[in-house]
């Protein structure tokens, strides 16, 4: 049986990027977007290279429109989302005296608008098929204080209670709902070295535990997983 087209977003570099990679190994047609033109045509490119069935545009997924527009283009060329994975977000880490209006909106806009929003655009599909698994990329951070990261901490936290809610309302029509919430993961979203970069996740650790999950039986959730190095 062909498996349903995925969503990732975020898509190019890091998590999302390993995610989209593992989904297409696993046999899902697979749709992308980031803020960036070339980094999604690459990745699209390089998906099909590899015979593939890929798809995706640039999208800003704090933007009804963008998002509306993506999701059509994916379900055009792949078929309905049947998979969802809202894995787009920015992390803004200085003090709060620091931490400007801007850098507040930004984050909220994408880590949580964002993701309402997409998952707003997928779900009534979802819903009327009575099968659908959305992933929310969340954080250790969404569990516990985080100093300098009042924004990050605060969206991510709010992304638990989206999650948790929204699976209490669509359990009974066959979608399922997960968030996972990695801890230190090597890859460029803070901007800094990392001196234990050997130790630390890989990206490639986080999509290996969202498939891990999608791959239970339909009966079956995995609703939450903290993910944390086993020897940091």
């Amino acid at each position: 049986m062909a498996l349903s087209a995925a969503l990732v977003t975020g898509a190019t570099q890091g998590i999302g990027r390993a995610t989209a990679w593992a989904l297409a190994r696993a046999g899902y047609p697979v749709g992308v977007c980031a803020r960036s033109p070339g980094p999604v045509a690459e990745l699209v490119k390089a998906l099909r290279a590899e015979g593939f069935a890929a798809a995706g545009q640039p999208a800003d997924v704090g933007d009804p429109d963008q998002v509306r527009g993506l999701v059509a283009t994916v379900t055009r060329e792949l078929g309905p989302v049947g998979v969802l994975v809202n894995n787009a977000g920015i992390g803004i880490f200085r003090p709060f005296a620091e931490l400007t209006l801007e850098d507040w909106d930004a984050t909220m806009s994408t880590n949580l608008r964002g993701l309402y929003l997409v998952t707003r655009e997928v779900l009534p599909g979802m819903r009327e098929r009575k099968s659908g698994f959305i992933v929310n990329v969340a954080s250790l951070a969404g569990k516990n204080p985080l100093a300098d990261g009042t924004a990050y901490a605060a969206s991510k936290h709010a992304v638990l209670g989206f999650t948790k809610s929204l699976l209490l309302e669509v359990r009974k029509q066959g979608v399922r709902v997960m968030a996972i919430c990695p801890g230190s993961v090597h890859t460029a979203f803070r901007g800094q070295p990392r001196p234990n970069a050997a130790s630390i996740l890989q990206p490639e650790d986080v999509a290996a535990s969202i498939l891990a999950a999608l791959m239970l039986p339909e009966r079956a959730l995995m609703s939450e997983i903290d993910l944390r190095p086993a020897n940091p």
